[in-house]
């Protein structure tokens, strides 16, 4: 043991302790629930050793050390591509699949949370060498913190209000509202639409957000996250009973059809307020327009 030995384990527990506590399985379904955590928290504990030992290699004039660091960093974009690849292959099972736009979000989470850990691990061991182990207490504190924040996240409740609407149709036009849905010409298929189906409309806030939620990535996000919440009336091989969202172009507005078994509206209404908005469909024009101008 030496000078080092008490700064290096307690970077590293911190840190893996941080990926431990990043780490949930939810209603998107992964990482499940055994094999799938195991491989992410053996990264967590490479990603942690790596961050923590950066400090004394840097003490100790070790600088060749330091380099791997930008090989971890190689790998865990390794990391994005096999998250990438498992969730697509997935997707090609589920009934109301989550799309390529949510797929890419949550590959994209899974890599930047090892960076977060290597932040961690670092700035706790330097806080115990530099100061004292108290101040390592308080940077533990602060990470996890910081670490909270970055998990919140944006919801569509902070971007749009959710309304429930009766569904109705024209003829064989399917309507949320005023909004067109789909075309739907057997009378049985009817019946079991207004049986089973729950239209909801998403009014945007301000002129911004349009485009975000016009995303079709961000559509496919709200439509997967309600049917696994509160599960889908359709099988395979049956094209009328899909749920869909459709777009008013006038005014930028959104018209929700799904078809839950279980019928909760106030449930539904909560599910689809709760659906995150995804990183890559966020679009600012407003901001665009003030650089033109």
């Amino acid at each position: 043991m030496n000078e080092y030995t008490y700064p290096i384990i307690a970077g590293i527990v911190v840190g893996t302790a941080l990926r431990i506590f990043m780490l949930r399985s939810d209603y998107r379904q992964y990482p499940t629930y055994l094999h799938g955590k195991i491989i992410h928290l053996s990264l967590g504990f490479i990603a942690a050793s790596l961050g923590t030992i950066a400090i004394p290699s840097i003490m100790e004039k070790e600088f060749t050390a330091v380099t791997f660091l930008t090989l971890a960093a190689s790998q865990f974009r390794e990391v994005r591509n096999m998250e990438r690849n498992t969730l697509t292959e997935m997707d090609s099972y589920e009934l109301v699949p989550r799309g390529n736009t949510y797929i890419e979000g949550i590959a994209v989470t899974f890599e930047s949370r090892n960076y977060l850990v290597i932040f961690t691990s670092f700035v706790v061991t330097l806080s115990y060498l530099a100061i004292n182990v108290w101040a390592s207490v308080v940077a533990t504190i602060l990470c996890f913190i910081f670490a909270k924040f970055l998990m919140s996240g944006s919801k569509l409740s902070d971007i749009v209000t959710v309304e429930q609407s009766e569904l109705h149709f024209d003829g064989a036009g399917l309507y949320v509202d005023n909004i067109y849905i789909m075309n739907i010409g057997l009378p049985e298929r009817q019946k079991e639409i207004m049986k089973y189906g729950m239209g909801f409309i998403l009014t945007p806030k301000s002129f911004s957000v349009r485009s975000t939620i016009a995303n079709l990535g961000q559509r496919q996000a709200i439509l997967h996250d309600v049917s696994v919440s509160l599960g889908v009336f359709r099988d395979s091989g049956t094209p009328a009973l899909v749920p869909l969202i459709k777009r008013d172009l006038n005014d930028g507005r959104i018209g929700v059809f799904i078809l839950p078994q279980l019928q909760d509206p106030v449930r539904a209404k909560e599910i689809i307020s709760s659906v995150p908005v995804l990183e890559n469909a966020i679009q600012m024009p407003s901001k665009r327009m003030k650089q033109e101008g």
